[in-house]
């Protein structure tokens, strides 16, 4: 992974005048409180579920947490190969739990062994991470993060892993084209992956934003999958209560 510390000025000149990058850097916080609610949602998990390790999942995502503030507080405009893999390891530390948890679940609901609301409100509580964790995952990997999103020359970043529409605007209606990524050198930010990953989860495929690479696709699938079985289980244990 490649360290985009200080990649603007020079790299723009490199890319010549018509690679200047005008587009803003991302705002810290959405991340940040997105990142807050995740770990939130797993702590308050019912205490059947990952009991004590829930805490030292925490503890982590914390610890990955708080450099990476410092690193960059208000704007993403600093990168290292270290707070690069900090933000990765972050978003996938969220994603591996809840799939544990996912898992710890479903055997809880198969087993009946919780009260009814209570498992219904840990079914919300993991798919609302679900959704989050890998908002923040496609957000790390797609053109190799924030930093670059909005640094590196177009034609030197990396290759897309998702198109959204503003990719393919700028043949459209002017006041269309305007907001498009080659009329504004618009980028997506966190608050973009995260209603991709949402609408995702909900519809079991892509719907406005379409997957590129293989490791997109795949980890597209396993998030629709992961909702498809919650969601199914959950109608599946309330269909017997009711008989």
């Amino acid at each position: 992974m490649a360290d985009h510390a200080e990649p603007s000025s020079q790299d723009a000149e490199e890319g010549g005048a018509g690679e200047r990058r005008t587009a803003r850097p991302e705002h810290r916080w959405p991340v940040v409180v997105g990142v807050l609610i995740a770990l939130a949602l797993y702590t308050f998990l019912p205490s059947g579920l990952f009991a004590a390790q829930r805490y030292v999942v925490v503890a982590i995502g914390l610890l990955l947490l708080i450099p990476l503030i410092a690193i960059n507080p208000h704007h993403y405009v600093k990168e290292t190969r270290l707070s690069r893999l900090g933000e990765l390891g972050l978003a996938l530390v969220i994603v591996a739990a809840n799939q544990l948890t996912l898992v710890l679940l479903i055997m809880q609901l198969v087993q009946k062994s919780t009260g009814g609301s209570g498992l219904l409100l840990a079914a919300l509580q993991v798919w609302v991470t679900n959704v989050i964790g890998f908002a923040l995952v496609f957000w790390c990997i797609d053109r190799a993060g924030p930093v670059a999103r909005t640094t590196v020359p177009r034609s030197k970043m990396r290759a897309a892993d998702f198109r959204f529409p503003q990719d393919e605007d700028e043949d459209t209606i002017d006041e269309v084209a305007k907001g498009s990524s080659a009329m504004s050198d618009w980028v997506p930010a966190f608050v973009d992956y995260l209603y991709f990953s949402l609408s995702n989860s909900m519809a079991f495929s892509a719907t406005d934003t379409m997957p590129l690479s293989t490791r997109a696709k795949a980890l597209m699938a396993l998030e629709s999958f992961a909702g498809f079985v919650l969601l199914a289980v959950v109608i599946a244990q309330a269909v017997s209560q009711i008989g």
